[in-house]
């Protein structure tokens, strides 16, 4: 199941809750829950636009997060998965890690982005406040995700620290294999620049993230 943006991630938390439900109605009964599961979803689902089918297929580390939900991974295939994620992320290609911190905050308040409804041709966001509090001016936040206030104030601009914090938002999933955060860099949500963007948006000084 692709993961698109943090709105779409929270659906296909939703959907792997009904999979683990189906799969237990059917425990038991001689057939097959990952079968049943798949046959339920796509029975549910028709393509609409830029929204295809291909957004039910699961890549080896959803089907391995789905496989074993809701019990963590056994620490070899956390530890398989975190090192195949990680060979996936690339650093910005001029090094430079910080771009505009006024479009980071746009891009952090946008939703829209992959959705049927949308223009393929615009630019997605990162909808990084139905996960997050940010700036302490945005009232509306999600709290599925832990605080980012004062997150540049608090832990510097080390170049370590740039780049943990770029490894994060490119794939996180290269640190925590199930995280319900969607892939900006390697799922190609958000574009170079636009990492750059957030990132500014986390780390300036002047951003309202860390006034």
């Amino acid at each position: 199941m692709k993961q698109q943006t943090g709105s779409l991630s929270m659906l296909a938390n939703a959907l792997l809750t009904v999979a683990l439900l189906w799969q237990a109605a059917h425990a038991g009964a001689g057939t097959k829950p990952e079968s049943n599961t798949l046959e339920a979803m796509r029975a549910s689902f028709a393509p609409a636009g830029q929204a295809t089918m291909d957004r039910l297929d699961q890549d080896e580390t959803q089907a391995q997060c789905s496989r074993f939900a809701p019990k963590p991974l056994p620490a070899a295939i956390a530890n398989r998965l975190a090192a195949l994620n990680r060979a996936t992320i690339k650093p910005p290609a001029d090094g430079n890690y910080l771009g505009d911190f006024r479009k980071g905050e746009h891009i952090a308040q946008t939703g829209t982005g992959f959705q049927s409804s949308d223009d393929p041709g615009a630019p997605a966001g990162g909808n990084c406040y139905a996960c997050h509090e940010m700036a302490k001016s945005e009232l509306a936040f999600g709290t599925i995700g832990p605080s980012l206030n004062q997150y540049g104030k608090t832990r510097g601009t080390s170049p370590e620290m740039l780049a943990y914090t770029w490894e994060r938002l490119y794939n996180t999933k290269a640190f925590i294999p199930c995280s319900s955060m969607p892939r900006f860099g390697q799922q190609h949500i958000l574009t170079e620049s636009q990492l750059r963007d957030v990132m500014a948006f986390l780390f300036d000084p002047e951003s309202p993230v860390n006034r």
